[in-house]
């Protein structure tokens, strides 16, 4: 499969976008409206004023500042917290236009069956037609074309459905179970206007399980890319769905995060229980300890990469013998709790070294931290701008070295500035 990198847009001077919406706010606080003068040049800076709330009022999107991802937005980093996103209006609940149907159906009524290949399909057809963004207008098959409408497109619902119904039409799932097809939903009943927005998972970029390729409507068209998990913002408060009227795979009931019990794994244990658990282990760090697998078989490798696991947890004694108990199983279906730490270099796989703060890679400081880090860059093919070296004084060859390897990421603009974060840490050292 081939891992989409992320869009780069760049808004024009009259962009309605919420970044571009907030410079212009700025820039209206800045014209002096003076009183005097000649009433012509009063009224033209009046009207400049005027002009420029209108803007900001009719810059409204699902997830426009975050959509941007680039220099004029505030671009969402890799390494740092994302730019909070502005408002989200979309449309009310209601029937398809131009479609001749009647409405939303009653309690009673029977989903329509889907396939996961064709909710994807359904989704391809808007990326393809590049559906401008709206809450008010509705597209050729009768859906609105917000951010809701564009999933009851995807999942053929009879109805133009919003975030705070869209649930009932699916059933909630752990974050680990997600497959093509399901939505990831965040819907505040607060004020549902307020950064509200759905997505369709379209399948994880690698195994690491921090991205996946989301498939959402937003301004200022309908959009595929790489997308971390579950959003650029508000991430904690999405929820992962299927849709009930699916086929092929699992229904999702919600006991996907059960604990299947102690007798699955160990020593002689043969399982897809065992299957799940390494891959659920690898998407949180733990892949140097397969050398093929994960699989059904329960082995050394599955017992170190689940007590690596308890000890990022800050677990020991009994707590981290690596075999996995209810706590251990609820973190890793759930995706909370702490990551594996990259293993250090050099070291054994049981040996880890979290990041250790920025504070070390900057101009003129010397540590150990940042000979390893270069040497890690030497080893990963990202060492071109060392003339001798690597060593443990920073410099500005291992700024360009670190950019370069975040670039090769997919990373641009504040994401690749050079300077190591946690996820570029992570990535590194993996």
């Amino acid at each position: 499969m081939t891992v989409p990198v992320f869009e780069e847009y760049e808004p024009a001077i009259d962009c309605t976008c919420a970044g571009c919406a907030l410079q212009r706010r700025a820039a209206a606080r800045a014209v002096p409206v003076r009183y005097g003068g000649h009433p012509a040049a009063h009224g033209a800076r009046r009207a400049l004023v005027l002009a420029t709330a209108a803007g900001v009022v009719l810059s409204c999107g699902a997830a426009g500042a975050a959509a941007a991802a680039g220099r004029t937005a505030g671009a969402p980093r890799a390494d740092q917290d994302p730019e909070p996103v502005p408002d989200t209006p979309q449309g009310e609940k209601g029937p398809l236009k131009g479609s001749g149907a009647s409405g939303p159906p009653s309690d009673s009524a029977v989903l329509r069956k889907t396939t996961r290949a064709e909710i994807i399909n359904r989704a391809k057809k808007w990326v393809d037609a590049k559906v401008p963004y709206s809450m008010e207008k509705y597209w050729s098959d009768g859906y609105r074309q917000d951010c809701s409408g564009y999933v009851s497109m995807a999942w053929n619902l009879g109805t133009n459905e919003w975030t705070g119904s869209l649930a009932s039409y699916g059933t909630r799932i752990a974050r680990a179970d997600l497959q093509p097809g399901d939505m990831l939903l965040f819907h505040n009943p607060a004020d549902p206007s307020a950064g509200s927005h759905v997505t369709i998972f379209g399948g994880w970029t690698d195994y690491t399980r921090t991205h996946y390729v989301a498939y959402e409507q937003a301004r200022p068209r309908t959009r595929k890319q790489s997308t971390p998990m579950a959003y650029w913002s508000n991430s904690d408060r999405y929820v992962a769905y299927r849709y009930k009227g699916v086929s092929g795979g699992s229904p999702g009931s919600g006991s996907a995060t059960a604990f299947p019990g102690a007798g699955q794994f160990g020593p002689g244990a043969n399982n897809a229980q065992v299957t799940r658990l390494g891959e659920m282990l690898v998407a949180r760090g733990a892949k140097r300890f397969y050398a093929v697998g994960p699989g059904p078989v329960w082995g050394e490798a599955d017992r170190r990469a689940t007590q690596a696991f308890q000890q990022a947890q800050g677990w020991k004694g009994a707590e981290a013998d690596g075999l996995p108990g209810p706590d251990t199983w609820r973190l890793l279906t759930t995706g909370t709790g702490r990551d594996i730490p990259a293993a250090a270099t050099g070291g054994s796989p049981n040996t880890s070294v979290a990041f250790p703060g920025r504070g070390y890679f900057q101009p003129g400081r010397s540590n150990s931290h940042v000979d390893r880090l270069g040497r890690q860059l030497v080893k990963k093919g990202y060492g071109k701008h060392y003339v001798s070296g690597p060593d443990p004084r920073w410099t500005e060859a291992d700024r360009r070295n670190v950019e370069a390897f975040q670039r090769a990421q997919g990373w641009r603009g504040g994401a690749a500035d050079g300077y190591p974060g946690p996820e570029t840490w992570r990535r590194l050292f993996a």
